[in-house]
């Protein structure tokens, strides 16, 4: 899977969202339960929460503005305890190398904890086609592979669009499983079936949450303990992070993660929260013989010193989407990528070009909401509109109605005459659309509001006359 995830039209693909009610059900409890939780613990439980984003904000900035020598440290710490670092400056270098790694081992089968940037790189893909056999074990990830590879709707809980029921079809479908839709019966049958996977496996490979410069770590939040069995048992294990999820020391590194787990789903700590620092050594029990780290660029390095860095703040907790209005009514799979939500909509123009995603700062209200709950302070309403400039003003991609709009309304706006002229026509001209005071079924670029929402008709009586007549009265 790659960051695109359908090739659909952005119209198309909200028009679906819009039309899938169990969709917007689930996507809306969802929000409303995991926003109560995260107002609690922290808002209510944190009387000091707006230090603790200003402290987040500091430690994502520094880094990025010294990304360099934190990368070289951390690159330097990994070589002196018998790790492997490659630096990918696109995906199709990194997946080069994972590539070398798997044939060099001849491995055959591969289990994978939860991972977006391996999403982003089209890792999967590429090892399918060396003929290996690769399983998702995070629950949620699981469910989607299995259903076809149905791509995530969510950075932190991809299969939210799915109930227990639609999983228990998928279960039967691919696993021949007879009993119930209980939850607890659906963990059982994936937790027997993904324990084999783990003990057959030749290859582990996780994402990262955050690398520890300071030491060469780096840190697997998770609440399934998968990622503890993808790191313990395959004797060669690859971890893949995008190069800005570093921080100096573990002193960071808990602050980071006591925010993370705070705003994705209103945790104060996940259920495990694990360190792992290069291969085995001779006293260890477990862990791998070879650890390969792959720090993926990918286009970040392009976003370094540009108007739209502090979108390389996230650390990927989900608490936009989580508020957003807009995903709260078409879902993630109408944003056409891997990351949805107000931090896709950033994030996926820079990444996979306006081409592929111009539409994506158009979804948002600006309502500023995202930026509310941002733990690490991204301005987001404010790069969204940055993008719709770089769109408009540098790019050229607006729609040809609009730019035929806007010179039109320059030209009239320019001419006091023809403006007085477009002012006294206007309620005229609309008439044949307008029903009371409302424009139901608007002509041209009205169209495509006036099919979701109804629009003022323009008042018959001008404002500058108005004003004329008040001034006679009061006379």
């Amino acid at each position: 899977m790659a960051m695109k995830i359908s090739t659909e039209q952005f119209k198309e693909r909200v028009d679906h969202g819009i039309h899938d009610q169990f969709m917007r059900g689930a996507v809306a409890g969802a929000q409303d339960g995991m926003g109560v939780k995260r107002k609690v613990v922290t808002t209510e439980e944190l009387d000091n929460w707006e230090d603790w984003r200003n402290h987040g904000e500091e430690i994502r900035q520094h880094v990025l503005e010294n990304l360099d020598y934190y990368l070289e440290q951390l690159s330097e710490n990994i070589a002196k305890r018998g790790g492997h670092v490659f630096f990918a400056q696109t995906r199709e270098e990194a997946n080069e190398y994972i590539r070398g790694v798997v044939q060099r081992k001849n491995a055959k089968k591969v289990v994978k904890a939860k991972s977006m940037v391996t999403e982003e790189i089209s890792l999967n893909g590429m090892l399918e086609e060396e003929g290996c056999e690769v399983v998702e074990t995070d629950l949620g990830e699981y469910i989607l592979q299995l259903d076809e590879h149905d791509p995530p709707s969510h950075i932190v809980v991809p299969a939210l669009h799915k109930n227990k029921e639609q999983i228990r079809e998928v279960f039967a479908k691919k696993l021949g499983y007879t009993k119930t839709s209980k939850p607890e019966e659906l963990a059982c049958q994936a937790r027997v079936t993904l324990r084999e996977k783990f003990l057959e496996a030749d290859i582990g490979i996780t994402g990262c949450n955050f690398a520890v410069a300071e030491t060469g770590s780096f840190s697997l939040v998770t609440n399934e303990g998968n990622a503890d069995l993808v790191t313990a048992l395959p004797k060669t294990q690859i971890t893949v992070m995008g190069m800005e999820r570093i921080v100096p020391t573990f002193e960071e590194m808990e602050v980071l993660i006591s925010m993370l787990t705070r705003s994705a789903v209103g945790q104060k700590l996940t259920s495990y929260i694990t360190v792992l620092t290069g291969p085995r050594e001779e006293l260890d029990v477990d862990g791998p013989e070879e650890f390969h780290l792959v720090i993926v660029d990918n286009g970040r390095s392009e976003i370094l010193g540009s108007e739209f860095q502090s979108i390389l703040q996230c650390i990927r907790c989900g608490a936009c989407i989580n508020v957003c209005p807009v995903y709260r009514h078409i879902g993630g799979h109408s944003y056409g990528s891997i990351y949805p939500g107000p931090i896709g909509a950033v994030l996926s123009p820079l990444l996979g070009g306006y081409d592929e995603y111009k539409e994506l700062p158009y979804a948002s209200t600006l309502c500023g909401a995202c930026t509310e709950v941002c733990p690490v302070k991204i301005p987001l309403h404010n790069l969204l509109h940055k993008h719709r400039e770089v769109i408009v003003e540098k790019e050229g991609k607006a729609p040809v109605s609009e730019k035929l709009l806007m010179k039109a309304f320059g030209l009239g706006a320019a001419s006091p005459t023809l403006y007085k002229i477009g002012t006294k026509i206007a309620p005229a001209a609309l008439n044949p659309f307008t029903s009371g005071d409302k424009i139901s079924k608007g002509p041209g670029p009205l169209k495509a509001w006036t099919d979701i929402r109804e629009f003022p008709a323009p008042n018959k009586e001008r404002f500058r006359d108005w004003f004329k007549n008040r001034e006679k009265g009061d006379k």
